[in-house]
């Protein structure tokens, strides 16, 4: 089964060129370890939510945008050799200082239990966080493949979803922070890409007006979930 490492990071808008030119320089590390793909989503449509938010789940500051990124691997094995070949290569000492503050950055491990369409060419994407109930992950997983079809009938070419397995806690901010989640709950990671913000637009445009958009209840706390949508800046 694929894996998928994910983050949320806030950086300073000011820091926006050396953050992804860091990570191009990374990405030279991960895919010679046996990584397959890294992207890096600036925020571009990060709404203020009620109960949870992007924002929040990093402790953003009005300088700083919320940026949405993930590292694909072909399993499970793969990332944890990537992981262990990282932090002991010489050459990730000499990329610098990090262009945002590391203590706020939240991180985890996936694997995927939906995955729809194909990448490439991405234009757009949305990024999804959730609390699900350990006892509806199946319930959830059908759920997320039966709307990764409408997603792609209306316009978005690829749709993962990715059940949490390696989420540590965190001293200042956590994915389980971030969606609030609690006891028996395990965090969800996912995105839809589309090829452009204008397909992402008229695509949820059409998908609002879907009667089957609303055909079955949430498998989880709607008010807790997380999305955004996010424009790409490295792409690899």
């Amino acid at each position: 089964m694929s894996y998928v490492d994910g983050f949320v990071v806030a950086v300073p808008a000011a820091n926006k060129d050396a953050y992804r030119q860091q990570a191009e320089k990374a990405w030279d590390l991960f895919k010679e370890f046996g990584a397959t793909r890294m992207v890096e989503a600036w925020g571009d449509d990060v709404p203020d939510g009620k109960v949870t938010d992007f924002k929040g789940a990093v402790k953003a500051q009005p300088h700083e945008v919320v940026v949405f990124s993930w590292i694909e691997y072909p399993d499970r094995a793969t990332r944890d050799s990537v992981g262990q070949k990282m932090m002991s290569d010489p050459r990730m000492k000499e990329m610098g200082e990090m262009p945002f503050d590391g203590k706020r950055m939240i991180y985890g491990g996936f694997a995927n239990i939906v995955d729809e369409g194909r990448g490439g060419d991405m234009g757009y994407v949305d990024g999804m966080l959730a609390a699900v109930p350990d006892d509806r992950k199946a319930e959830y997983q059908a759920f997320s493949a039966e709307h990764a079809a409408l997603f792609k009938e209306h316009g978005a070419t690829r749709v993962v979803d990715a059940w949490g397995d390696d989420v540590p806690d965190g001293k200042v901010t956590d994915f389980k922070g971030a969606v609030k989640a609690q006891a028996g709950e395990t965090v969800a990671f996912s995105w839809v890409e589309w090829p452009s913000k204008t397909a992402r637009d008229e695509g949820w445009g059409k998908l609002m007006q879907d009667p089957r958009m609303s055909g079955k209840p949430m498998p989880f706390d709607g008010k807790r979930m997380i999305y955004g949508g996010f424009a790409p800046i490295v792409d690899a």
